[in-house]
């Protein structure tokens, strides 16, 4: 359904060393930049999210999430070590969310900028 989606952030630099890391966990890397966006997507594709550069950045609330596809729970749990490890705070360790289903493992952090960001994995092992 989603082609992609963009993000404003106030330091691209320290944004993007954020999700050079955490989404390299994924498999995803960066597909463009400039002085203004950097893009990421797969290797050879065009960019699925970009970050840009905004004077003033106001976060969506509660009911705003992002979510990554990872493709096994050791992906879930590197992305959330890379993501403390690059500036990103805690919103729900890894592990499995029985509340959204047998098989769901996700982890949940706020970005440096303060979106709601997560892995996830719903597949059996």
């Amino acid at each position: 359904m989603l082609h992609h989606i963009s993000l404003a952030v106030l330091d691209l630099d320290r944004a993007a060393a954020f999700y050079d890391a955490t989404l390299a966990t994924l498999g995803f890397v960066r597909v463009f930049a400039d002085d203004e966006a950097v893009g990421y997507g797969y290797e050879g594709g065009g960019d699925k999210l970009a970050l840009k550069l905004a004077p003033a950045v106001t976060i969506p609330g509660e009911g705003f999430h992002l979510a990554f596809a990872a493709s096994s729970r050791e992906q879930v749990s590197q992305f959330y070590a890379a993501a403390l490890r690059h500036g990103g705070r805690c919103n729900g360790s890894p592990g499995l969310r029985p509340d959204y289903g047998e098989h769901y493992c996700a982890a949940f952090v706020f970005d440096p900028d303060g979106y709601r960001i997560e892995a996830v994995i719903n597949e059996p092992v």
